[in-house]
């Protein structure tokens, strides 16, 4: 089963029509005829991102070779209030990326340069279309990284990252792409040039560096980014500790943090990922364990021998029934794959699943691990359950067969009582997937319309017409009581 999405565009552009031959032609003199894509086949790879439930075939795909490119293709479409939904590796999980259905996409995997990296800076300028692995990669001769590391780093890009605001395993440390960012140049919808950022510690005047990370493509297109980049630690151990019940691994979490330890990365998988990765990696991970810990300490030797130690300790004081502690790097990095490859194994094990994306306090995890177990039996579909347990970014995978008729509807619905019940605990509706077309019925669920109508203020001092990216990440501000409507329907038709 496949979601035909329609989003909206908003403002003037809504209802426009287009001639789109003498739209292709027009972009034909700024773009090379190669890459500007207009035939159903070719385009079929862009009508979603990596939730293919929700999906649509824009009108025509644009690829610029430059920034000069892709700001002329933002001018034209702007005098013509043509939507415009900006792609980068198309690995997004929130169906942000979903093609207009009047407009073009503006894929900009061909800006795909490292710029330069400055050792003494510790910093990276690259475009947006530069894989999150490539940086580290090309940074790994100066003995430095990128510290964000998505479990999708070999193919999502530094555009969609900041985009999204991503994470990874080691973002509990590390922080999130937002922490790791010191400017970033983006293409307004009118197509002029902002700078945003600084490559000092810090820049005059409003905090627009953070406004744009996670902005999903709403407020403009990202052309350029420089990134901060960290030595690489010289020793770095993995604790992976099997406990015999969920809540058991949970408080282990909690206990580990009230220590004061901060681990490089502290994740957490129940039994049907473990069985899953293992099957896939044959990482040694122990399978009849209900929850497994993989917590990793790194810094120097002594350090990391200390941290070790101590979580050690807190495991079995837990009830950690069984702890492996890596002995070599790449025992290490054997460990970490097995996590990292926790999508695609547990898509092994079923026909489709529905990943979600939301945050919770690190106390309330094994209360919300009970709960979602709970909804599981009362919606019948299976959930696999990987977390960022450090903190508190959960990627539940609702299980389910997209050829049953209603089960996608089942597993949507599912998905948005898991956010609902994040936000009753005091967490929110993501963490670093983004909001997308996936999320916006929970979006008043968390903003009263106050807070809604300030961020539709933002999107239209962005972007007035409201044609990048339109439908996405804000509910349209009329809509909201509609919207709130439609989240109640859900949650009791789930409980019919």
């Amino acid at each position: 089963m496949q979601h035909e999405v329609q989003a909206e565009a908003g403002g003037t552009a809504a209802g426009l029509r287009h001639d789109w031959r003498e739209v292709a032609a027009g972009l034909r003199a700024i773009v090379d005829s190669r890459f500007i894509v207009a035939d159903a086949e070719t385009m079929r790879p862009y009508e979603c991102d990596g939730l293919p439930m929700y999906r649509e075939m824009p009108q025509l795909v644009v690829l610029p070779g430059s920034v000069d490119e892709a700001s002329e293709v933002l001018r034209y479409c702007h005098a013509r209030r043509i939507p415009v939904v900006a792609r980068g590796g198309g690995t997004g999980l929130s169906a942000g990326a979903t093609p207009h259905k009047d407009g073009i996409v503006l894929s900009l995997s061909r800006l795909d340069r490292i710029l330069d990296i400055d050792p003494a800076a510790r910093s990276a300028r690259v475009e947006p279309g530069v894989t999150n692995l490539a940086i580290s990669e090309a940074a790994q001769a100066y003995g430095l990284y990128y510290a964000p590391d998505p479990s999708s780093q070999i193919a999502c890009t530094i555009g969609g990252n900041v985009a999204e605001n991503s994470g990874g395993v080691h973002c509990l440390k590390y922080g999130l792409t937002i922490h790791n960012l010191l400017e970033v140049r983006l293409l307004t919808v009118e197509g002029d040039e902002l700078v945003v950022g600084s490559g000092g510690y810090d820049a005059a005047g409003l905090d627009l560096l953070a406004l744009i990370t996670g902005s999903e493509g709403l407020l403009g297109v990202v052309v350029e980014v420089t990134v901060r980049l960290l030595p690489v630690p010289p020793a770095a151990q993995l604790v992976v500790a099997a406990f015999g019940t969920s809540r058991g691994a949970g408080e282990a979490v909690s206990g580990v943090i009230t220590e004061g330890i901060v681990p490089a990365g502290l994740e957490m998988m129940d039994n049907a990922a473990i069985r899953a990765a293992e099957d896939f990696v044959g990482a040694g991970y122990p399978v009849d364990a209900a929850a497994l810990l993989l917590c990793e300490l790194d810094g120097t030797p002594e350090e990391v021998a200390s941290g070790r130690e101590r979580v050690v300790e807190v495991f079995r004081a837990f009830g950690a029934s069984e702890i492996r502690v890596s002995r070599s790097e790449a025992e290490r990095q054997l460990l970490w794959k097995g996590r990292k490859a926790a999508f695609p194994a547990v898509g092994r094990i079923a026909p489709d699943y529905y990943c979600m994306d939301g945050t919770i306090p690190r106390k309330a995890l094994a209360d919300v691990l009970t709960a979602i177990g709970e909804m599981s039996e009362r919606y019948g579909l299976r959930v696999a359950n990987v977390f960022h347990a450090g903190d508190g970014n959960m990627h539940p995978l609702i299980l389910f067969d997209a050829n049953q008729p209603g089960d996608f509807a089942k597993a949507e619905a599912f998905g948005g009582d898991i956010l609902e019940l994040c936000v009753r605990h005091g967490g929110c509706i993501t963490g670093e997937h983004g909001v997308g077309i996936e999320k916006l019925r929970q979006v008043p669920l968390q903003f009263n319309e106050a807070e809604l109508v300030q961020l539709g203020n933002i999107k239209i001092a962005f972007d007035p017409f409201e044609t990048l990216n339109p439908g996405k990440g804000i509910p349209i501000l009329h809509r909201c009581q509609e919207y709130r409507a439609l989240a109640r329907a859900g949650r009791d038709g789930a409980d019919g």
